[in-house]
This record gives C-alpha cells, structure tokens and sequence, in this order.
C-alpha cells in the first residue's frame, strides 16, 4: 500500500463510478482524498483534472483516480501537469503496463465505457504494480522535461 493518499475525482458522467472507487480504496485502508464532484449536477472535467494535478504535484496526494463519462477529457485535463501520468485504463493489461512501463501515478476511467467490476479490477492491479524502471526510465523522464 502507498505511503501517500490517493486522489479521487470525476464530473458528472463519472460520479456513480467514482463513488464506488473511492469505497473500495477505504475499505481497503486507503486514505482518500476526494476532490469532487460530489453530485451528478453537470460540471466541468477540465477543472477536476487540473484539481488532480494540483494534488499530485504539491504531495498532497500520491497517486489518483479520474473517472469521466470516457476518461479521455478528463485524462488531458491532468496531463497538462508535467508531475502528472495518467493514463486511460480499459482493462487490467493496461494498468498493469502503465505502471510497469510508464510509471503513472494516475489512472483514469471512462464510466459509460468500462464495467464497474473490470474498473475495481484494474484499480488493484494499478496500485498493486511497481515501477520497472530500467529501459523505460529515460522515457519516463523525457516526459517530466514537459
């Protein structure tokens, strides 16, 4: 388990799935830092992405879920934060390797596309996998250059 807390945001589109996420990692003993939205009223993603970045680049928390109707805009959102790697996760093999790989310290879900059951499946193997390093870490810093 991660030293840090681990981020939770989402807009609307993503809020019922967010929810059951941000469960899950509390029952799991992970301390939870919820960034909103906090309702399926409509909302902007771009402000709850840049609200993930914040949080990551300042150390408030370690690592982070998004989760948005695709995860794409919401994904975006937060890369524009050269601290942030989130990466859209559709199954476990992409978690996997975008720890292994990439060293994301965010994952992001698009609700109206993946299953909560595959979501919560991916959410593990994302916090479960460590970082390879070794090839893949010149990659990974040319990213942190911006």
């Amino acid at each position: 388990m991660p030293g840090g807390a681990i981020a939770v945001a989402s807009d609307h589109a993503g809020f019922d799935l967010k929810e059951i996420l941000k469960r899950d990692l509390q029952e799991a003993g992970y301390d939870v830092l919820d960034l909103g939205t906090n309702s399926t009223d409509s909302v902007d993603y771009p402000d709850f992405g840049k609200a993930m970045g914040d949080a990551i680049a300042s150390g408030r928390a370690e690592r982070g879920v998004l989760v948005c109707g695709s995860g794409i805009g919401i994904s975006i959102a937060a890369n524009r934060n050269p601290r942030v790697r989130a990466v859209l996760a559709h199954d476990v093999t992409s978690a996997r390797l975008s720890r292994e790989h990439n060293d994301a310290n965010v994952i992001a879900f698009g609700q109206r596309l993946i299953g909560v059951e595959v979501a919560r499946e991916a959410l593990k193997v994302f916090l479960d996998t460590g970082w390879a390093g070794g090839r893949h870490a010149v990659r990974v810093e040319k990213l942190s250059k911006g």
